[in-house]
């Protein structure tokens, strides 16, 4: 059962409302050990005692939560009972209210909502009667100051403060009201620009959110953007009020991430930060005792009282670690042994390892973490070499302890041993679970064994691993992917990352054919590869499994041909596009009309937009074509030599002279092309079509001949495809 179940709370809280208080309380009792931070259900509790008129209680239920709950309604609540509790006791009674309402801004007068409290502060002191003109002076002199104080605090009624600040003090002295305001003017400038700031965060926050543990709500991340936003001095206020302000923030934020180990550190190592490593001390006191099963808490108390020489107190958290933590045994028994090790010497973290390794619980790591002590700290080879063997006779079936000994041999240079610490694995370890020790016995052959003998150790590792695999003809197939594993170094490869995404795609697409059990597979080249020429590498990471790949019903598939799919009917007009086309190109302006009546026609599937888009946004665009300026080609050039032909700035062909004919032409038609070049401006900024026909067309209205027509098409054709061609005589 869940018990932070926050609708089954709200159903609990409101039947407790209903029932009388001696049968509500310990339902409230309930929901506050479950919530201990929530301040409505605690205003409901008080409540419900105020309302019984049981006085005693009611300040029993406050003393329990006040502190813990800066919630400015949770603390009106309280300033109510205590007005009323002192309603009638005259003078010592206001004395009394006075020191309540001083007790409550000094918890909650930085809540961005305390604004009403701070003018109800005021509306008190003003109401406070006064006899000798030394009382009206002090009770004046009262005022100011907290008028002063609460201008300070960016809170939701600051304007409204301000506006009252200049009347109380226009009222008393306009001579002395002069120089004040214009003193805590700025400073009411930055009240209310912080505010505002803040805002923008604290309108998001739900404030009556349960404090639940950790899971990554929105709520929650603003409740943190809420906390963080308090951390810094952005008034320039004093240093007294602002490490009060923080301190506000953290206790606020704890309210509703109550269960959140990071916000309980940040509060600690702010105090420890700040100097004040006694309160960092008690925010870790009070953050273990929430929560109890945070061992990360507890190393980090553990590291503070360390690091201020309390080692005492630091010993018994480990010990208190060992003692509760069950499921984290073996890392607390590590851990103390390292601290036992750095704070009181060798013999009495030997001592304890000594007690440790007998304790059923005890797992390799405790042995690896002693060993690597030992060589690395005590510089003893000998011992660490003595508890890696006193380890492997209880933990040989575990390959990582097996990878642990084997690094700790390479330190020493010792090959023979190496091999022989391999080789005993390898016969006891099943092929499932050698599949690491594989591989690192082929890495070390690698490093300190010839090409014999890596080869050999390749040999034995596919036949090992071969009867794991289902296709075992296969994984004893040699592949390039092996030469590629023994030929690479750290992260220098023999070969380029596209080739390394080839194979590595290959042979994961061979290995899920195979195991479908296929005869054969069809490549793109048309060439066919039999079952047992194709396999995954034993050393290849791990890619996903063959069942959780959806594949195609191959027998159903057809090659795509554009020519077979035919398109929806669209009825075009004059201009050759659809109707719905020209009414968009309408509404373009002419540059945007212009490149898209030049982009080319699409054959095939349509491109990805976004990328055309990116490719778009980085390029220059050239401004719409001009009369006289030349259709887009080669360069001149790319079309000078012998065969080669270009275009005219009037769109027609212009051909080199050949066996001496001049190539001029007759002045009529220079003169009938040098008039028809403005009216057909227009014609020559659109497209080029590919239609042959049309093509021609365009040719005839700007004057030219059939055979010159015919090799404008052929010449604008391999313009436009980009490519260079030959004029045809």
């Amino acid at each position: 059962m869940d018990i932070y179940n926050v609708e089954a709370a709200e159903i609990l809280a409101n039947e407790a409302q209903l029932l009388p208080i001696g049968e509500a309380a310990p339902i409230y009792e309930k929901l506050l050990s479950t919530f201990p931070t929530a301040a409505k259900y605690w205003k409901q509790y008080v409540e419900a005692y105020m309302s019984a008129k049981d006085d005693e209680a009611t300040k029993q239920i406050f003393s329990r939560c006040l502190l813990s709950c800066l919630q400015i309604n949770l603390w009106r609540c309280y300033i109510n009972f205590i007005r009323r509790v002192n309603d009638k006791r005259g003078s010592d009674g206001l004395e009394e209210t006075k020191k309540a309402f001083d007790f409550m801004l000094n918890y909650v007068g930085n809540d961005v909502a305390s604004g009403p409290v701070w003018m109800d502060y005021i509306a008190f002191l003003k109401s406070m009667p006064v006899v000798t003109p030394q009382e009206e002076s002090h009770r004046m002199t009262t005022v100011r100051k907290v008028y002063q104080k609460a201008i300070l605090v960016p809170t939701n009624h600051v304007e409204q403060l301000w506006k009252d600040y200049e009347n109380f003090e226009n009222s008393v002295s306009r001579t002395l009201a002069k120089g004040l305001l214009s003193e805590y003017q700025p400073k009411f400038n930055s009240a209310k620009a912080v505010y505002r700031e803040r805002k923008k965060y604290i309108d998001d926050i739900d404030w009556n959110m349960l404090a639940v543990p950790p899971t990554g709500s929105y709520k929650v991340i603003n409740a943190n953007d809420q906390y963080l936003t308090g951390r810094g001095n952005p008034q320039r206020i004093d240093a007294t009020t602002a490490n009060r302000r923080v301190t506000f923030t953290f206790e606020q934020c704890l309210m509703y991430l109550y269960h959140h180990p990071d916000i309980w550190y940040d509060y600690a190592m702010w105090h420890a930060k700040n100097g004040s490593v006694d309160s960092a001390i008690k925010i870790f006191q009070r953050a273990v005792k929430a929560l109890p099963d945070s061992g990360v808490l507890k190393y980090a108390f553990a590291e503070l009282e360390e690091s201020r020489g309390a080692i005492q107190p630091a010993k018994a958290i480990y010990e208190s670690l060992i003692a509760e933590n069950a499921g984290m045994t073996s890392l607390a028994h590590i851990q103390f042994i390292r601290f036992l090790r750095r704070t009181e010497g060798i013999e009495a973290a030997r001592k304890y390892f000594l007690d440790a390794r007998k304790l059923p619980g005890c797992t390799y790591h405790v042995y690896v973490a002693y060993a690597t002590m030992a060589f690395c700290l005590d510089k003893d080879a000998k011992v660490a070499q003595s508890v890696f063997e006193a380890g492997l006779k209880r933990f040989m079936h575990e390959p990582g302890y097996i990878l642990e000994y084997a690094d700790f041999l390479c330190r020493l240079n010792d090959d023979r041993n190496v091999r022989a610490l391999f080789e005993r694995a390898l016969s006891l370890l099943p092929p499932e679970e050698s599949i690491e020790v594989w591989k690192r016995f082929a890495q070390f052959e690698q490093t300190y064994g010839d090409l014999s003998s890596i080869l050999k150790v390749e040999q034995r590792r596919k036949e090992a691993l071969s009867r794991t695999s289902e296709d075992a003809l296969s994984a004893l197939e040699n592949t390039l992917y092996d030469v590629v594993s023994r030929y690479s170094y750290m992260d220098l490869w023999p070969c380029s990352t596209k080739e390394l995404d080839y194979l590595s795609r290959h042979e994961w697409l061979a290995k899920n054919i195979a195991n479908r059990g296929d005869k054969s597979v069809v490549l793109t080249s048309g060439a066919t590869l039999d079952k047992g020429d194709i396999r995954v590498g034993s050393n290849k990471k791990s890619l996903p499994q063959s069942s959780k790949v959806v594949r195609p019903e191959i027998s159903r598939m057809v090659i795509y041909d554009p020519r077979q799919m035919k398109g929806p009917d669209f009825s075009t007009t004059a201009s050759g596009y659809t109707k719905e086309i020209d009414e968009i190109l309408k509404r373009l302006s002419p540059q945007m009309m212009s490149f898209i009546t030049n982009l080319p026609a699409i054959e095939g599937p349509s491109p990805d937009m976004d990328i055309v888009l990116s490719v778009l946004m980085q390029s220059t665009l050239p401004v719409g074509d001009k009369p006289g300026s030349q259709v887009p080609g080669p360069a001149t050039s790319d079309l000078s030599g012998p065969g080669k032909s270009g275009l005219n700035q009037n769109g027609s062909v212009h051909r080199p002279p050949r066996d001496g004919q001049s190539t001029k032409r007759k002045n009529s038609e220079r003169g009938r092309a040098q008039e028809e070049d403005d009216t057909s401006t227009t014609v020559q900024s659109r497209a080029m079509p590919r239609d042959i026909f049309r093509l021609r067309q365009i040719q005839r209205s700007r004057g030219l001949g059939p055979s010159q027509s015919g090799s404008a098409a052929l010449s604008s054709g391999s313009v436009f495809s980009g490519d260079q061609s030959a004029s045809s005589g």
